[in-house]
């Protein structure tokens, strides 16, 4: 199983998103944020395999987030 967190500003997107994912029995959409912040606190708590992150997002964009988490 794949566990996948998606990270997007837009909830119509990561609906979007988990809906195809879960269309696969190998992905599990473990988790979802709605900005970079509080993706920060949530990646370290979920421990995904994999996360979506929008690139562009208010405040904390997901360059931030990767540059904060790494």
């Amino acid at each position: 199983m794949i566990n996948v967190m998606l990270v997007d500003d837009q909830n119509l997107v990561r609906k979007g998103v988990r809906s195809l994912l879960e269309l696969s029995d190998e992905i599990e959409v473990v988790a979802e944020a709605a900005d970079g912040a509080e993706a920060i606190d949530m990646i370290p708590e979920v421990s995904p395999d994999v996360v979506l992150l929008d690139m562009r997002m208010p405040g904390k964009s997901g360059i931030d987030v990767l540059k904060e988490l790494s």
